[in-house]
């Protein structure tokens, strides 16, 4: 396994998102192989670890976008310094699957074929959704309903909102 790629940087805002972010410099997005929209592993300050995207930023660097949770449990804000290690994620997914929309898809041969029809991005959303409640039951329920609203659409036709089965914005 490759060596971790380290460097310094400071946490900062992306106003027009409305959110916190690292900074990769250049020469380390280089490092990783000047590829954008790659999955990760992240560590901060030896502490936190999260599987996250690399995104393009400007003049070929990118960003790592950090969330409130990840920044209570850094105990960190704009403008503090955070040492960063990355390495790529080599997961199935980029993410982890919970077991519940792994059993249901171990069950459900033909939503399992649907699933691994979409594209990584949308297999992440439906993986993400499904693993942000906390109740087991309530994890059995998203799982459900969203593979049984991607049976039923149109096979390259899928959008989260119709998956969702609500009018929320397409993927």
């Amino acid at each position: 396994m490759p060596s971790p790629i380290k460097f310094t940087t400071r946490v900062q805002p992306l106003e027009h998102l409305k959110m916190t972010f690292i900074e990769v410099p250049k020469e380390i997005v280089v490092k990783l192989g000047g590829v954008m929209n790659q999955r990760l592993q992240c560590t901060v300050n030896k502490t936190v670890t999260w599987q996250c995207g690399l995104v393009a930023y400007k003049k070929g660097s990118g960003y790592i976008s950090l969330n409130k949770k990840i920044l209570k449990e850094l105990n960190a804000g704009v403008g503090t310094e955070v040492d960063v290690s990355l390495m790529k994620d080599t997961s199935k997914y980029g993410m982890t699957m919970s077991e519940e929309l792994k059993s249901l898809l171990k069950q459900d041969k033909e939503g399992s074929r649907r699933f691994h029809l979409l594209a990584p991005g949308k297999q992440r959303y439906i993986i993400y959704y499904v693993s942000q409640v906390k109740s087991s039951q309530l994890r059995i329920d998203r799982a459900i309903k969203l593979i049984e609203n991607l049976k039923k659409l149109p096979i390259g036709k899928e959008t989260f909102a119709k998956v969702l089965g609500s009018a929320k914005p397409n993927w």
